[in-house]
């Protein structure tokens, strides 16, 4: 199949080789270059499904430098294709710089569906999954990790982080130090694979199950955590929601700037309206 000039995003399998996608397959197998967040491990599942086109290197430390290269590549004719290691590229991985620089060159960037971590595990987690927020990793020192998740407390949306085995235990203690323990939330690990678990409850439940589990401490995890519910209370209502209420209240009758800010903050508006009343906006 021959393939015009284009930068192709090619999702590969989280664990279960059965997710390859035949499109997937045979994009790879005629691009003319294939950039690879790591060539050695990509190159065991290129070998897997007959796929010998010239690899590259396209990593965090080396992306930019290579996306010129590239986009060269695109000049003279060549169709490329990127992958992660596992996944959708770009969530979590590589690609950013390649795909904004490629776009910026004129060269037309066309995505494949396919797997990805975050959405797989959101889609059992019987979380509300009609918002939801993607952080990604965590900071890896205590303090970065605890700065962002109160930054994140009062978000309403579902929260969805990913993290490593030598690190899950410090998470689970930050979320339930920070979020609080009664947090519902949901443990997925392991995903396609042998061994995929789901562990749900408070916080505090599953800190508790995979600290009694060794091998709850094993593979790549998805942590996703409910989104904070404000109660209708002028106590519960979030600080930056009444800081937005104030701000359209300079501007606007306060009952507007109420349902506004509701709509903003995903709240009710008349607890809103009254919290307004009770501040004297």
């Amino acid at each position: 199949m021959s393939l015009p000039p284009a930068l192709y995003i090619v999702p590969t399998p989280i664990g279960n080789l059965g997710d390859m996608s035949p499109r997937a397959v045979e994009i790879l197998q005629s691009v003319s270059l294939i950039a690879c967040e790591d060539t050695r491990h990509s190159g065991r599942l290129f070998s897997h499904f007959g796929i010998s086109t010239r690899t590259t290197s396209v990593h965090d430390h080396n992306e930019r430098a290579r996306a010129q290269w590239i986009i060269e590549k695109l000049s003279q004719g060549d169709a490329v294709a990127l992958v992660s290691d596992a996944g959708t590229p770009l969530i979590s991985d590589p690609g950013y710089h390649l795909v904004s620089q490629v776009r910026e060159a004129g060269f037309a960037v066309i995505p494949l569906p396919g797997p990805c971590a975050a959405i797989t595990a959101l889609s059992a987690s019987g979380l509300p999954s009609d918002r939801f927020s993607f952080e990604g990793f965590l900071p890896a020192k205590d303090k970065g990790r605890n700065d962002k998740l109160t930054a994140l407390r009062e978000d309403p949306r579902t929260l969805i982080f990913y993290e490593s085995p030598h690190r899950i235990l410090q998470t689970l203690e930050a979320i339930v130090a920070v979020l609080g323990g009664e947090r519902p939330m949901v443990m997925a690990r392991e995903l396609t694979k042998t061994f995929e678990t789901f562990l749900s409850g408070t916080a505090a439940e599953v800190l508790e199950k995979v600290k009694s589990d060794d091998n709850q401490q094993k593979g790549e995890m998805v942590l996703m955590c409910h989104g904070f519910v404000a109660e209708e209370t002028e106590e519960a209502i979030p600080a930056k929601a009444m800081e937005t209420l104030a701000l359209l209240a300079t501007e606007l009758p306060l009952k507007k700037a109420a349902a506004m800010a509701a709509q903003i903050h995903d709240l009710k508006k008349n607890a809103l309206y009254k919290a307004g009343l009770d501040a004297g906006l």
